[in-house]
């Protein structure tokens, strides 16, 4: 896959959680709770945006971002969107924008390019599950419950095109404006996040300490990234050492580049997991405001 050391620890960090979601699954089967399979479906669809992600769909080309930050001040990726690009290239030349606000910058371009990515496999779905239930002759309780499950898809599809068309508006105010000081939070999933949270059925009691969570979370966010870009670093270390021959030297840089590959691990499934929590509690809120 020729992944970098960072991708790689990702990977590792979205099948933990596959493999831990999994295993709930198979336990609600076993209970007779997934009857509609609707809960398999969307496993299914996880893996999908995994195998996606990380180019294991037999694709060329399908990779995302490389790495969470720019290499030498460089993207290495495209954003395969013409809005995008024709964005981005403003803000590179704008001159309202330092090397570490580009940097930053980069990683919310790269993040809706991952929402958008998402929501094309999930309409993908949806069109096949309706195609197939569009040549169902007969009528049945099972098909209504299929009805259910169609309908609570068109919901998510609806709530992930708001959270795309709301990053656009932001990603285009903040490229030919600059970044705003005030702003009260930076990480791209942090600002998706209480930008549902504001329109999600809260009371100001529960906005106010989901802020403080949101806190929280863009501070492991942050410390994730940090060891992100060690364990880069690292990992280029390694290989210029292991042209040396120093056997002392490169048993030294192993041992701190393991140590920084399973911390990067560790964080990354924490803060992938706590941003499924997060997600589930705004979708929850978004769905009491449809009732």
């Amino acid at each position: 896959l020729h992944l970098s050391a960072v991708k790689l620890a990702e990977l590792h960090s979205d099948l933990k959680i596959q493999e831990k979601d999994e295993l709930s699954w198979k336990k609600l089967k076993a209970e007779g709770l997934d009857e509609d399979g609707e809960k398999e479906a969307k496993l299914r669809r996880n893996l999908n945006v995994i195998m996606t992600k990380y180019g294991m769909n037999g694709k060329k080309d399908s990779q995302l971002v490389d790495t969470n930050y720019i290499k030498d001040g460089t993207e290495s990726d495209t954003l395969d969107d013409p809005r995008l690009e024709k964005l981005w290239s403003k803000a590179k030349t704008s001159g309202k924008f330092s090397d570490e606000e580009l940097d930053k910058l980069w990683r919310e371009f790269k993040h809706h390019k991952e929402k958008i990515h998402e929501y094309n496999i999930l309409l993908e779905t949806v069109s096949r599950t309706e195609d197939i239930h569009k040549n169902v002759i007969n009528p049945s309780e099972e098909n209504l419950v299929k009805e259910e499950i169609l309908h609570n898809k068109h919901r998510e599809l609806k709530e992930k095109l708001r959270s795309i068309n709301q990053g656009f508006e932001r990603l285009r105010k903040v490229s030919h404006q600059g970044y705003d000081t005030t702003s009260e939070f930076e990480e791209p999933r942090v600002i998706d996040l209480w930008d549902m949270a504001k329109s999600a059925n809260f009371t100001e009691k529960e906005l106010q300490s989901f802020r403080e969570e949101l806190k929280h979370f863009e501070a492991k966010i942050e410390k994730h990234h940090h060891y992100q870009k060690q364990l880069e670093i690292s990992h280029q270390k390694l290989k210029h050492v292991e042209g040396t021959g120093d056997k002392e030297h490169l048993n030294r840089n192993k041992e701190k580049y393991a140590m920084l590959e399973e911390k990067t691990k560790e964080l990354g499934y924490k803060v992938k997991k706590h941003l499924q929590d997060l997600s589930s509690r705004i979708s929850q809120g978004l769905q009491h405001n449809e009732l």
